[in-house]
């Protein structure tokens, strides 16, 4: 089954917490501390898979969590590193965030490797905060948590040049007859109801990869007929081979489907309305071609396109037509184009780091203030908030800092949430 849009949630995985833990040895009654970190979380990383060519895998499972790091324990153990989540997807997959839209990666290329949520970074063991004034720190820090994103995976199938053109018009025919692909045929609208690859292999050793896009209805653009799901698949293409029914089999004038088709494309993508195109005047053996041949030629002409008269059913001017696409097709860039540019950047908590006297503050979505950095972990190490002295060494180190004020810069109020470690507090003036 041809899947080519899927929804999913993919989160990392947490950071271990860090141990708090106390050297216990024969005739070493009061050793150090000696707590270890906790292990990374796992990242979440997806990768292009050359043989696979549809989202259909994705559509029995949906939540996609990276593992979680271990906790730290004694004797200054760290914990082991959560194990990474690998997510094979074909190549021309796009990962879109769902409540934005926009682009997190396009895997466009073979071999792609990218990876788009890290993992918890791992909470340190008690081992870090120890002082000389402060020698039993009974503070470890948590691991962070992992980062969590609903995203939608869209396949855009690579090809080199894009077959449209309405239904009937002879598409499936052009398509098994120049190349292997074998697409259903029959004598009725939307015959091809999912996008058909063919591979053409001409005599002098060029190939090219043909998309045959599902037949296209006025509305397209505006979703009518399925129409997005199948003008998505012509935008990697470089090169459209338009075919029309130079006969009229089903009564159509083959000019003003050439206008309504790319009048579609440009309300869909002003980019793939200017992608280089050639029309297949198509069942040029039929007694009642040249009604319309004339037209289309004429037509054609006056817009500059350049127009071959052929015949799917018997190979008559096939030859030539590919001969153009494949000369079209060298003369453009090579390398598969990526269409999507990265629009979204997923904020990497887990790998801030900061210098050693600087001291982070955030306001969350709950408009709490976080108040984080490593000044900030070690002061929790050695201070002992539920004691009057402590907290009052806590205010007062804030205020040194220069904190109070940034928040108040800020604009916090009386009664706002402050967050500190682990610890919440309300901020009263």
């Amino acid at each position: 089954m041809f899947v080519d849009e899927v929804t999913i949630y993919i989160e990392s995985g947490k950071g271990g917490n860090g141990c708090v833990s106390f050297r216990r040895e024969k005739y070493i009654p009061n050793g150090g501390p000696d707590g270890g970190d906790g292990g990374k979380g796992g990242d979440v990383i997806f990768v292009t898979d050359p043989g696979m060519n549809t989202l259909y895998d994705f559509r029995g499972k949906r939540k996609y969590i990276a593992q979680n790091g271990q906790d730290g324990s004694s004797k200054k153990r760290f914990g082991q590193k959560g194990e990474d989540l690998i997510i094979k997807v074909p190549v021309g997959t796009v990962i879109r965030e769902v409540e934005t839209g926009l682009v997190v990666e396009d895997m466009a290329e073979e071999g792609m490797r990218r990876t788009i949520l890290i993992g918890g970074k791992g909470g340190k063991g008690n081992q870090h905060y120890a002082t000389p004034t402060m020698q039993i720190p009974k503070y470890a820090q948590p691991g962070q948590e992992g980062k969590g994103l609903t995203v939608r995976l869209e396949l855009k199938v690579l090809a080199d040049v894009g077959l449209l053109g309405y239904p009937n018009a002879g598409k499936s025919t052009f398509l098994s007859a120049v190349s292997n692909a074998r697409p259903k045929i029959a004598d009725y609208p939307f015959t091809t109801l999912v996008p058909q690859l063919g591979v053409v292999e001409l005599p002098y050793g060029k190939t090219l990869v043909i998309a045959d896009i599902p037949g296209l209805i006025d509305g397209a653009a505006e979703g009518i007929g399925l129409g997005h799901e199948f003008l998505k698949h012509l935008e990697r293409t470089r090169v459209l081979i338009h075919l029309v029914d130079t006969a009229g089999v089903d009564g159509r004038d083959p000019v003003e489907d050439i206008i309504h088709i790319n009048e579609e494309l440009a309300r869909y993508s002003a980019d793939l309305a200017a992608l280089p195109q050639v029309i297949g005047a198509n069942k040029c053996d039929l007694p009642d071609s040249e009604i319309f041949m004339d037209e289309v030629r004429s037509y054609c002409e006056e817009n500059n396109i350049p127009m071959f008269p052929i015949s799917a059913a018997t190979g008559a001017g096939v030859r030539a037509l590919l001969d153009h696409v494949v000369a079209l097709r060298d003369s453009m860039h090579e390398s598969t184009p990526v269409v999507f540019e990265k629009e979204y950047f997923v904020e990497d908590h887990s790998t801030r780091e900061f210098e050693d006297d600087a001291i982070g503050i955030e306001i969350d979505a709950d408009g709490d203030y976080l108040i984080y950095g490593d000044p900030i972990d070690k002061m929790l190490g050695y201070t002992n908030l539920e004691s009057e002295k402590g907290f009052d060494f806590f205010q007062k180190f804030l205020r040194e800092r220069g904190v109070i004020d940034r928040l108040k810069e800020m604009g916090i109020e009386e009664g706002d949430t402050v967050v500190v470690g682990d610890i919440q507090f309300e901020y009263l003036i």
